[in-house]
């Protein structure tokens, strides 16, 4: 249970009490990532749920701020971060490391944060006139999935966060969270893209900037769920039309 409170403390921005937490502490969390992302959405379908009572694009609103603000655009920053630096690949390797560590965002981030920011509001606005809530609750927890597997596959792109989770997880972890998805998959078949996605992002990360790091599981995290968004749309697009 501590590693599931440190993770939450770590991708949330929920109030929390307090708790001493060491580096091995901290990296173990990991595998508690995706029960996060549970949680994670339930407030986000809920949010879409009570403001659709208003109209469909104040639930889609609604959902989108309580998703950024309850991860306090973590992942947001990842996506900013890699896109700058994604902009330098073609340079030099020491010339991408050194924007992927500058805290400052180029126009590439800027761009990266508009657009996902957009297309998530389009596709959330989409799912709320279908009224698809409840699936909506599984689309965090299956991109947090994609962390514990980029950390087996992936090297560390340097010493840093994606360094430290790598020495805390396990196949075990991995597989027991596959499973959990296999269920789950069961009643909302669009989330049989997940691996598919996993896959995708953890190889273009290691052809684009040779390995993983935090910004790579953020970036990754953002892009999933967003895509994740969109298979639903075409899930219930197809059920609509038939």
């Amino acid at each position: 249970m501590k590693g599931f409170i440190i993770a939450l403390q770590f991708l949330t921005r929920l109030p929390l009490p307090a708790i001493v937490v060491d580096d091995a502490a901290f990296a173990k969390s990991m595998r508690w990532f995706p029960a996060v992302g549970l949680m994670i959405g339930v407030l986000v379908a809920g949010s879409a749920w009570a403001g659709a009572l208003v109209d469909h694009r104040l639930g889609a609103l609604v959902a989108l701020a309580v998703w950024v603000g309850v991860t306090g655009a973590l992942h947001l920053d990842g996506l900013s971060d890699l896109a700058d630096a994604m902009g330098v690949a073609h340079k030099d390797r020491e010339r991408l490391l050194a924007v992927l560590a500058d805290p400052h965002v180029g126009s590439f981030g800027v761009v990266a944060i508009v657009l996902q920011l957009l297309g998530k509001l389009v596709l959330l606005d989409l799912l709320v006139e279908a009224h698809v809530f409840a699936p909506l609750v599984l689309v965090p927890f299956a991109a947090r999935i994609g962390p514990l597997a980029w950390t087996l596959w992936l090297p560390p792109l340097h010493q840093g966060l994606a360094a430290r989770f790598r020495s805390a997880i396990g196949p075990v972890d991995l597989l027991a969270w596959a499973a959990a998805l296999a269920a789950a998959s069961w009643f909302v078949p669009a989330l049989l893209a997940t691996p598919v996605l996993v896959l995708w992002w953890g190889w273009q990360v290691r052809r684009t900037i040779g390995g993983i790091s935090g910004d790579g599981h953020g970036a990754g995290i953002e892009l999933i769920e967003t895509m994740l968004l969109l298979a639903l749309v075409i899930a219930a697009s197809r059920i609509s039309g038939s």
